[in-house]
């Protein structure tokens, strides 16, 4: 079993409180748009952490971190990107790709709106963990703690951070 940190969109701030929230996990996973490199490095000297950039995001970024990871986790096949869309809206980014060979576990950030949406279609789970930051029209910053064992998503916590 792995525990994991779920954040996304932090466009620069990284809350403090996330060195408490995110100390049982084994691993951060963040969504894109992380906004400069010393959030990556903080990350990264923190937990194990994979990343993707986001569309906000500089060659300095960019040159750290990929687009997308496709991955096997605990026997669970996982694919996060930055701009992924959700079940039934997708984007034309991922889409084709998504549809020949869906993973277990779609990531996405972007859209600043937490979402956790099961693909009937797909037999996939979408987990979009919302705005970790102050920028951007949310209102509310969010994150999300999962475990992920034997294939499954277990535990999963959505956690909110307060406004921006």
């Amino acid at each position: 079993m792995i525990k994991v940190g779920l954040l996304s969109d932090t466009h620069g701030f990284l809350d403090p409180r996330f060195f408490d929230l995110f100390s049982g996990v084994d691993e951060v996973w963040h969504a894109g748009d992380i906004g400069n490199e010393n959030v990556l490095t903080d990350l990264e000297t923190f937990k194990t952490c994979r990343a993707v950039y986001g569309n906000i995001d500089d060659w300095g970024i960019r040159i750290r971190t990929t687009q997308h990871q496709r991955f096997e986790c605990e026997g669970l096949k996982v694919w996060m990107t930055h701009i992924g869309g959700y079940p039934g809206n997708y984007s034309s980014i991922v889409k084709h790709e998504l549809i020949k060979n869906p993973p277990g576990l779609f990531i996405s950030g972007h859209s600043h709106i937490l979402k956790v949406m099961f693909d009937n279609n797909l037999k996939c789970l979408h987990i979009n963990p919302g705005a970790a930051g102050k920028s951007g029209f949310h209102q509310i910053r969010t994150a999300v703690r999962f475990s992920i064992a034997n294939g499954e998503v277990k535990d999963l916590e959505v956690i909110e951070l307060g406004k921006r």
